[in-house]
């Protein structure tokens, strides 16, 4: 029986003011661009620029400033602040992808903890353009990859529920405690079935210049499900910012380099394609150097010494050092968190060269399951189909590349091995911190790396 699908939502969230705020004035998004030019552009106080601006009929003004846009102000479409839009029901693929093309924006994804793993989680295969000779074998290959995640979770919880030193718990924790922790320790291990088309929800928060150039990033994919969202999340922006919205079409330098980018990945794919588990392999970059007229002066260690926390302040011979750190065997589950640290470039092919099981999980029961799925893989990649990505699992191994300054991967390393993180975090980042400690020793002592401890 086939199960109902649902349709990708998207959902604008219009930002008022508190009750103390009240008595502020209120504007639009490019309302408060256009005074905000107009400030930039006069000594007046931002008060009597407002008292010329009718803030019930707002058009004209706005109008007669932001068409600097249109002769390359772009930075204004910057002021009109942060707009929120919560996107329900796509694949985890697009989410992934939103959150690679909005590297200014804040936002969260639903976690694989709180999502239903079930055959209806899924968009229809016309929602993702998938070949219709091809939709059996992918229909097939979801439902046995459901079935194998919840039949490892079942198994993981009852083992830890029978031997609970598996699972690390605090001494003393309560019995709330206890259950969440064996919970999640069987999630985090039975995940790596999960289809990357299971459908998750995200929230982003950014400028309407950012949403118009994410927007016309996701209008020049080849990918069917990005072109929808595209669509609809145009339809909502307009009603915020109808005018800089003119600016989120297709443009043909994103269309031809997404082209480039996706044939670059069916080549990679088709000759690393594999189901074997990768050893980890990590490296890691450092560059201090500094121009001969405004050299570094601060040492490592006193750009570390005064901050308390992973949050604390680093001093700028971190904040000036360039790092680049990847992997060469990254899981989609780990890739989908990575890939959220906003700072720099991040980078990988989106290709499964390797496929990650834990070792609480007899890789060999599954392997039949996994050779059907490669082959899948390996029929979509010469077929260069676009949707090919919906044929991996959070298993599917892939290489990253993320650069970025030193103060920035100490954090996301600090992140990641710390309290609640997930093992497999842990050893990615434990691993890089390592390499990093061979260029830049000094930092080991006032670096807190943990254990990823329960939480």
């Amino acid at each position: 029986m086939l199960l109902p699908f649902r349709l990708m939502k998207v959902t604008g969230l219009a930002i008022v003011p508190p009750p103390e705020a009240a008595d502020m004035p209120r504007v639009t998004p490019e309302l408060l661009a256009s005074v905000l030019a107009r400030y930039s552009r006069s000594n007046e106080g931002l008060g009597a620029i407002l008292e010329k601006v009718d803030l019930a009929n707002p058009d004209a003004s706005i109008d007669r400033i932001l068409r600097f846009v249109d002769y390359g102000h772009a930075s204004i479409g910057g002021l009109t602040g942060g707009i929120a839009m919560a996107v329900d029901d796509v694949s985890m693929w697009l989410a992934y992808k939103l959150f690679e093309i909005a590297q200014m924006a804040d936002g969260q994804e639903s976690s694989t903890r709180y999502i239903a793993m079930r055959d209806d989680n899924l968009p229809a295969p016309e929602e993702i353009g998938l070949d219709e000779d091809l939709v059996p074998g992918w229909r097939r290959l979801m439902e046995d990859a459901f079935a194998a995640y919840n039949e490892e979770f079942a198994r993981l919880d009852a083992i830890a529920e029978e031997n609970p030193e598996m699972i690390r718990c605090p001494e003393g924790a309560k019995p709330a405690v206890i259950k969440r922790i064996r919970k999640n320790f069987a999630l985090d291990r039975a995940r790596y079935f999960v289809p990357f088309a299971t459908r998750t929800n995200l929230a982003l928060v950014m400028t309407s210049r950012m949403w118009a150039e994410t927007v016309k990033h996701l209008a020049s994919l080849p990918q069917v499900e990005a072109q929808t969202a595209a669509g609809l999340l145009r339809e909502q922006l307009k009603r915020l910012s109808p005018r800089l919205m003119r600016h989120s079409e297709a443009e043909e330098s994103f269309v031809r380099q997404a082209a480039a980018d996706l044939d670059n990945s069916f080549t990679a794919g088709l000759s690393a394609l594999s189901m074997e588990r990768l050893p980890d392999e990590v490296w890691v970059r450092t560059d201090s150097e500094a121009p001969p007229f405004l050299p570094e002066t601060q040492s490592v260690s006193d750009a570390l010494r005064h901050r308390a926390n992973r949050y604390g302040r680093v001093g700028r011979a971190l904040r000036r050092m360039r790092v680049t750190f990847a992997w060469n065997n990254i899981a989609v589950a780990e890739l989908r968190d990575l890939n959220r640290h906003r700072t720099g470039n991040r980078f990988t092919p989106l290709i499964q060269n390797g496929f990650y099981l834990p070792p609480e999980i007899d890789a060999a029961k599954y392997r039949p399951f996994l050779e059907r799925q490669t082959a899948l893989l390996k029929q979509m990649l010469e077929r260069r189909s676009a949707g090919y990505t919906y044929a991996l699992l959070l298993g599917s191994q892939t290489p990253f590349e993320h650069s970025t300054q030193a103060d920035k991967f100490l954090y996301e390393a600090e992140l990641r091995t710390g309290m609640g993180a997930h093992f497999r975090y842990a050893e990615h980042l434990s691993g890089a911190l390592s390499r990093f400690y061979e260029t830049v020793p000094e930092a080991r002592d006032w670096v807190e790396e943990g254990a990823a401890e329960p939480e």
